[in-house]
């Protein structure tokens, strides 16, 4: 399996993320929207910056028990009931994803969302991954 994380010179500097992804290995995995539940379906955490760690976590432990690592991602999808608070607080996040999931990005997209399916989730990601 191999991931190729293409930037190209002529667009804006990858701050976060890569322009592309291209992918080659031999199973796919589709990770499904994680928010900052804990183990008994509860939100844990009342700052973006908290349920993210908890969010990623979550997408993290999913990728595991399918055989994968953070380094298999080839694109996330976070969805933010507040993408300026997410901006806002884009470094934090950036050191969460370092310390988490080390420093190659996926490609990735930021999407507004009016609400998440609970409530009091401040964000969620979804993915997919290809591995070996």
């Amino acid at each position: 399996m191999s991931l190729e994380r293409i930037n190209p010179p002529g667009l804006s500097p990858a701050t976060g993320f890569s322009h592309a992804v291209a992918a080659a290995g031999s199973r796919l995995v589709f990770l499904a929207g994680q928010t900052a539940l804990d183990a008994d379906g509860k939100v844990v955490g009342t700052g973006l910056v908290e349920q993210f760690e908890t969010a990623l976590s979550n997408l993290l432990a999913a990728l595991t028990a399918a055989g994968g690592t953070s380094h298999d991602l080839a694109r996330v999808t976070v969805y933010a009931t507040d993408v300026a608070d997410y901006r806002a607080h884009s470094h934090e996040l950036g050191r969460v994803w370092h310390r988490l999931a080390g420093r190659d990005y996926p490609a990735m997209a930021v999407i507004g969302a009016v609400r998440l399916w609970d409530e009091q989730a401040l964000v969620e990601l979804d993915g997919i991954a290809v591995l070996p």
